[in-house]
């Protein structure tokens, strides 16, 4: 399982947005966002870096700190 620090997320319509653009990259799985810590857990397969990862949260609108 790995974690990840969002900023910018304010909202439940944050997390879905989050939760949505992880699970679109292929090769992720069990995304679980959490707007108090400001954290998104999720699986990730040996195919998807952390380049992918931050660029669909960036393009979600966020940022990963």
């Amino acid at each position: 399982m790995e974690t990840i620090k969002i900023k910018g997320m304010s909202c439940k319509h944050c997390v879905m947005a989050v939760t949505k653009a992880l699970n679109e990259i292929g090769g992720v799985s069990d995304v679980s966002v959490d707007l108090e810590k400001g954290e998104a857990s999720f699986e990730k397969g040996a195919s998807v870096d952390d380049i992918t990862v931050k660029e669909a949260v960036k393009k979600a609108g966020y940022e990963v700190v």
